[in-house]
């Protein structure tokens, strides 16, 4: 399936799954028609990779942050050093922060600290969030209340309730090829309730492997797996959808 205007707008190419072919597989999937991508920081070192990979390919934007697994590891100065960063003309925005009880639930502490840390740190910069939720819905929502940021759910998979109040908070959803899953009826059911301009479409790559690849490395050259399923939900020819995702995505990111 070929589509053009496609917009990768949450990808980690730093990831060692990457060293091999790095260069030769962001080249192959722009020249197949993804225009843009954003690679997502964890920490301090992979927001810098993420820069590095933005200085080298022009159609490469960087967020930087600190993922909640890292909030306990973060240094004093992170922000600082994370402001710094986000000074760089190819840093769209501060990601991938958020909330994380899937794994552990002993740095809970650390991890809210981290997360309204850097919604601040968002704010006043007047950049948009890129944010992580898993299984911390409740604590999530509430910080997004009080902060009310700019930004995207990243891999958007809980209620269709839940989406909708994103939505009036003004947030974007993203979706990757987890919406292709047999097990996926809460994203579809939240995919079908968004309105088209306020859908975005992501990779996650090397992660969140479209069917029918699923278990193989993830790259941006399978996105349009998951356009496809969008554009089914939504009722639009699959390359409108691409169109749509990518206008979005440079809305709210300012490319």
């Amino acid at each position: 399936m070929m589509l053009t205007g496609i917009f990768d707008y949450h990808a980690h190419y730093d990831d060692p799954k990457f060293d091999g072919d790095r260069a030769q597989v962001l080249a192959r999937v722009h020249e197949g028609g993804v225009e843009y991508i954003i690679n997502a920081g964890a920490d301090l070192e992979t927001s810098r990779s993420s820069i590095r990979l933005a200085e080298e390919f022009p159609f490469v934007y960087a967020v930087v942050g600190v993922h909640p697994q890292d909030a306990q590891d973060a240094p004093e100065d992170y922000l600082a050093r994370l402001e710094e960063m986000a000074a760089h003309p190819k840093v769209v925005g501060i990601g991938e922060i958020g909330l994380d009880y899937h794994y552990t639930r002993e740095h809970i502490e650390a991890q809210h600290r981290v997360f309204e840390g850097q919604l601040q740190l968002a704010a006043r910069l007047g950049l948009p969030v890129v944010i992580h939720d898993w299984d911390a819905h409740e604590d999530t929502m509430k910080l997004l209340r009080r902060h009310r940021p700019a930004g995207v759910m990243h891999c958007y998979s809980g209620s269709a309730e839940m989406a909708k109040e994103l939505l009036r908070l003004g947030l974007y959803l993203g979706f990757t090829g987890s919406v292709t899953y047999k097990g996926a009826r809460r994203a579809l059911e939240s995919a079908a309730a968004a309105p088209l301009d306020r859908i975005l479409t992501e990779t996650d790559a090397p992660y969140q492997t479209p069917e029918p690849f699923r278990g193989k490395r993830c790259d941006s050259g399978l996105l349009p797996y998951t356009i496809q399923t969008l554009a089914d939900i939504k009722g639009v020819d699959p390359q409108e959808m691409a169109r749509i995702a990518g206008e979005n995505a440079r809305r709210l990111f300012g490319i």
